[in-house]
Formats: C-alpha cells, sequence, structure tokens
C-alpha cells in the first residue's frame, strides 16, 4: 500500500506558519506605539481618534492571529496523525 505524499500539506502548513509568525511581528511594531492611558484631559481629544483607529486595527490583526494560529495548529496536528498512521501501518 502507497503512503499518502505529505509534500504539499507541509508546504501548506509552512506558509501558513510564515504567514502566522509575520502577522505576530506586525502586531508587535503596530502595538509598540500603542499608548496605555486613555487622553482624556482639555487638549487631548485629538488623540481620541488615533486611539481608537489604532485599537480597531489590532483587534482586526488579533481576530486574524487567532484564526491563523488555529489553522496552523489543526493542519500541523493533522499532519502528524498521518504520518503516524502511516508509521504503524508500515511496521504493522
Amino acid at each position: 500500500m502507497a503512503g499518502i505524499t505529505l509534500t504539499p500539506a507541509v508546504v501548506i502548513w509552512v506558509i501558513l506558519a510564515i504567514v502566522t509568525l509575520g502577522l505576530a511581528l506586525y502586531r508587535k511594531l503596530i502595538s509598540a506605539g500603542e499608548e496605555d492611558l486613555i487622553h482624556l484631559g482639555p487638549g487631548e481629544e485629538r488623540r481620541i481618534p488615533e486611539q481608537i483607529a489604532l485599537a480597531g486595527k489590532l483587534k482586526a490583526i488579533d481576530r486574524w492571529g487567532k484564526t491563523l494560529t488555529v489553522i496552523t495548529v489543526a493542519i500541523g496536528l493533522a499532519m502528524a496523525g498521518v504520518y503516524l498512521y502511516q508509521a504503524f501501518l508500515v511496521h504493522k
């Protein structure tokens, strides 16, 4: 019985892992300019839209990051399962 070749799945998984890591790095770079203070004092009104925009951007990046992480882990686990199953069949 011929085994399933995992090469295409490994390539897709590596690309997903690189994109996921790149997105994490991008988030890190964007959030480096984030301030932990909410500007509510007099004269700080102009900063509020900037903070709202940054918070929205970080929220979108986080949503994509979580989704890509789950997909990457799921594909990795599936590949590991197929590999172990094939190894089991060979040594049976």
